[in-house]
């Protein structure tokens, strides 16, 4: 062990309280030995350091910080250059306000494009979204700070997240949910890393020995801290057993209670206890503490920086006649919600309390436009209004064109709760066609963090979508509409034409006790690829104001080499990507996987040699037969291209494998060679998983356990515990009625039983979870007396806690 002097000086008590938090926020020092606290902040899309009460669902307020473009956005750069630039200013300012641990970046994979935290996460591709990370983190850590990437692993739905079974094959789990952060730990070496709520193939993530000790730590060599997400921990001792190591947030030491008295009983042994506590010390005592706050950021250049990232994610999507850019002096009418008050970043934990923040209106000025002016056009609630609506389009006549800045509200994206549908709000596609009847240059501005249906696409000439862009966004988009920025962003994630031509349709989200990935590797492009589905929007697409020209390719199983020519007139980026795919494999694969890229800037009329590596990874699988990766052998398809669609150069690459044979039996799975996944046999489903399928619904005529939700409540035995969840069900779609979601209540409905005791920060116990639990089950007196028991119980321990703590402080410390 690294500390070994220092943890042979700490009591029981001290070494487990030192694996669960202080508070919501921080961490229990041990003063007599020189322990400080470590405080954490949530970070994926801005620091989020919360002033007064804490609570980790961005309700309250917190310090201004510098408010990035969401995940989602800065994936569409392609750029994990950018990314470390980012990483390093949010650093700087997670040490300038005393911030030891930024939680992020959000690292699942966009499984659905109705994920209601898409935003957070960069993209349905492994490969892109883990270099996007490992810049991220190696840009956050150059500066002291210790960065947790999340959510470890496969948690890709809301809907009851904290009691969901992700259920998925062994292969499927590697090659998909856990590559990128296998990238993102090896290349960018994180202090730490979050589990996720949800359970993994029946066992919760932060209590998962498969996931934690043989793959983390044992396979990929991190030797980080693993912390829980905020009241994600089911079994404190089970978890550190399995190997995590902070339990966040604090429970007033009824956690400590509990590790302490394990050992005692001899269900964990103490030198496990000690293993962990050294582990985590070297994130507590790691080198290059940031100050304890005080210090400041400088706040224009970050801005600078934020404009910079959202004008490089801008993807222009259609162009008409070449619409775009605008010439100086054209006459714009300004018309939409969104721009007098922008959507610039999605809601829930990583809401952040932006530095400035700029609107369209506000930021047309200094361009070369004549803004006839502002007309609202639609209420953001989604409720009709004619008046609005023809004050749009007399204003829309006046015009040389319209700039229409449409979007998914407040409501759709956010952390806990999902997507219904991917269309916009109907009053804003009624408010497209009376802009279009009265002005043919419709220019839609788009925003959100995740793909929408446009059924209405031929109503406008051009089409920018600017995601989720941050603080200075709206300045961004509008750049790039004037022609002063070229277009440079690429898609991340793929715009199907319907959401039911999406392969998890008919499966996610998971209702019940199961979420069940059926639909194996073929997520995204890899699906509508391999299956021939058309999309609306290729994953890699995105037009420029210049034309590239790719030629010249070499292919080895090394790198892939090829010219690019900047063949337009205007200076640009263009983002070459390498996919690889093996025709006639004896493992079914998709036709395309995402291997390598690169964005490369080039002036007019500039050529130069590109080269793009491909490593050891690049033409493997994982072989459930062996339990390890391996390489088959044969001629595989080496594709370069401006977008899984168009690929515009294709060579070979003659690859030995490993000599593993084939783990598969294809007349067994013959959905999964074909890639026509959507409506797949639970015989087939149970073949790849290579067991029977578990129960995906609730018994309904048991009682109810720990780990069932509140929403289960509506058959709980207790009449009481039914017209909770009755009032609780209705304060929820009340909220979502009205367009502000509530976060605390969506957060509430989906809390099992024991969370409601791992997240009131030692308010509730865990005895007193177990106590309201037999009230909801029936035997209410017996409950009531239970739960008031276990409450004078309760703070009798805090007592002792808190006076044995104070005899160890005021005691020498032993130096011996």
């Amino acid at each position: 062990m690294r500390h070994e002097k220092l943890i042979a000086q700490m009591t029981l008590e001290e070494k487990c309280g030192l694996l669960s938090g202080r508070d919501i926020w921080s961490t229990k020092p041990v003063e007599r030995l020189g322990i400080p606290p470590i405080y954490l902040a949530d970070g994926p899309s801005g620091l989020r350091k919360q002033v007064g009460a804490g609570d980790h669902l961005g309700l309250n307020p917190s310090l201004p910080a510098t408010c990035w473009p969401s995940a989602s956005t800065v994936a569409c750069t392609w750029d994990p250059a950018l990314g470390e630039e980012l990483g390093r200013a949010l650093g700087e300012e997670a040490a300038a306000q005393g911030v030891d641990v930024v939680l992020g970046p959000g690292l699942n994979l966009q499984r659905s494009p109705l994920c209601g935290r898409n935003f957070e996460y960069f993209s349905e591709d492994p490969h892109l979204a883990g270099k996007l990370a490992a810049g991220y983190i190696r840009g956050i850590q150059s500066r002291g700070v210790a960065a947790c990437p999340k959510h470890f692993a496969v948690n890709n739905q809301e809907l009851l997240r904290m009691v969901s079974d992700s259920v998925l094959d062994e292969r499927t789990l590697r090659e998909l949910y856990l590559a990128g952060f296998e990238l993102a730990v090896k290349e960018g070496r994180p202090r730490a890393i979050m589990t996720s709520y949800n359970r993994v193939n029946g066992v919760y993530a932060n209590e998962n020995e498969h996931l934690l000790c043989d793959i983390l730590a044992g396979e990929w060599g991190f030797d980080g801290a693993v912390v829980t997400d905020w009241g994600g921990s089911n079994d404190h001792v089970e978890g550190v057993r399995a190997g995590s190591h902070l339990e966040m947030p604090g429970t007033l030491g009824d956690s400590d209670r509990q590790l302490a008295e394990a050992v005692r009983a001899g269900r964990i042994s103490e030198e496990l206890v000690d293993q962990r506590a050294d582990e985590l010390l070297g994130l507590i005592l790691g080198a290059d503490r940031p100050p304890q706050g005080g210090a400041v950021f400088d706040e224009e250049k970050h801005d600078a920086l934020a404009a910079k990232i959202a004008e490089q994610a801008v993807v222009l999507l259609k162009n008409e006649q070449s619409l775009l850019p605008l010439p100086a002096g054209a006459r714009a009418a300004v018309i939409g919600d969104f721009a007098a008050a922008p959507r610039y970043q999605g809601a829930g934990s990583s809401l952040v309390n932006p530095t400035r923040l700029k609107n369209a209106l506000q930021a047309l000025d200094g361009l070369p436009l004549e803004c006839l002016g502002y007309a609202p056009g639609f209420e953001r609630n989604g409720a009709p209004n004619e008046a609005l609506k023809t004050q749009a389009a007399d204003l829309a006549k006046q015009a040389d064109v319209v700039l229409l800045y449409l979007g998914l509200p407040e409501i759709y994206e956010t952390e806990g709760l999902d997507r219904e549908h991917m269309c916009l709000p109907p009053n804003q596609v009624e408010l497209l066609k009376a802009a279009a009847a009265a002005n043919p240059n419709i220019v839609v501005i788009l925003t959100g963090g995740s793909p929408v249906e446009t059924p209405w696409l031929d109503l406008c000439r051009a089409l920018v979508y600017a995601g989720l862009p941050g603080q200075a966004g709206a300045a961004a988009a509008l750049r790039v509409v004037c022609g002063q920025v070229c277009p440079a962003g690429r898609l991340a994630q793929t715009w199907p034409l319907a959401w039911q031509d999406e392969p998890v349709s008919r499966y996610w989200p998971g209702r019940r006790r199961t979420a069940e990935y059926r639909e194996g590797s073929y997520v995204g492009y890899r699906y509508f690829e391999t299956a021939g589905v058309p999309v609306r929007f290729a994953f890699g697409y995105g037009l420029s104001y210049t034309r590239f020209v790719y030629d010249e390719l070499e292919v080895s199983r090394e790198a892939v080499s090829f010219t690019l020519h900047n063949a337009g007139s205007v200076d640009g980026a263009e983002v070459a990507q390498v996919y690889v795919g093996l025709p006639g494999g004896k493992v079914f694969r998709p036709a395309k996987e995402l291997k390598g890229f690169s964005k490369v800037f080039l002036r007019a009329g500039e050529r130069r040699r590109v080269t793009i590596p491909l490593d050891g990874d690049a033409f493997r699988y994982f072989n459930v037969k062996t339990d390890r990766w391996e390489t088959e052998t044969g001629e595989y398809q080496v594709m370069v291209g401006a977008s899984c669609a168009d690929i515009r150069l294709e060579g070979r690459a003659a690859v030995q494998g490993s000599g593993a044979p084939c783990p598969y039996e294809p007349k067994r799975l013959a959905h999964y060679y074909s890639a026509k996944v959507e409506e797949m046999p639970d015989e087939e489903f149970e073949a790849l998983l290579g067991r029977p399928l578990p129960a995906s619904d609730w018994n309904e005529k048991a009682p109810l356990e720990m780990n069932d939700a509140v929403c289960q409540l509506y058959y709980a035995k207790s009449t009481p515990a039914r017209l909770i969840w009755r009032l609780l069900t209705w304060l929820k779609d009340r909220s979502i009625r009205k367009g502000k979601p509530d976060l605390n209540i969506l957060f509430i409905y989906g809390l099992p039983f024991r969370g409601i005791a791992k997240m009131m920060n030692g308010m509730v116990t865990m005895e007193m979870a177990h106590a309201l639990l037999v009230m909801a089950n029936g035997r209410f007196f017996r409950g009531l007396l239970a739960l008031a028991l276990a409450f004078f119980a309760g703070r009798r321990a805090q007592r002792r806690q808190k006076n044995s703590a104070k005899q160890l402080d005021s005691a020498p410390a032993h130096t011996g």
